[in-house]
């Protein structure tokens, strides 16, 4: 499994290079057509399908424009033959929010499986921590 692992682990940091760069076809391209995501700013019911899926990220990468970034820190991997998951901290924020919290970071759990022989993410969930 070590070889789909690593598979999986490039799938991921290939998404969030496209997410950091602004560039939705890279970023929709690994996605599972029926993909449903959980994200910080609503809808709280999620957005299900890749066509909503893309529709939610132009606001993101023009936040993102001002000065954001978006790097992982931390993830980790686990894979079966068909069905995987990762969880990762991303260092998500723009310099301001950072300095005043440097240790806030965003909390990215996503649900993968096999399609014609190739991962991709059928469920991608973004959270941060509550602080109040």
């Amino acid at each position: 499994m070590r070889d789909e692992t690593e598979q999986i682990r490039a799938l991921i940091e290939g998404w969030a290079e496209a997410v950091h760069r602004g560039r939705i076809d890279a970023v929709v391209a690994d996605h599972a057509e029926d993909i449903v995501m959980f994200d910080v700013p609503p809808p709280y019911r999620g957005v299900r399908g890749i066509d909503a899926y893309r529709q939610v990220w132009p606001p993101f990468f023009a936040w993102q424009a001002q000065g954001a970034v978006f790097d992982i820190e931390e993830m980790e991997v686990t894979a079966g033959e068909d069905v995987a998951f990762a969880h990762a901290l991303v260092r998500c924020g723009t310099e301001d929010e950072l300095t005043a919290r440097p240790g806030f970071r965003l909390r990215l759990t996503l649900g993968l499986r096999k399609e014609a022989g190739r991962w991709v993410v059928a469920h991608e969930h973004h959270s941060f921590p509550d602080l109040s």
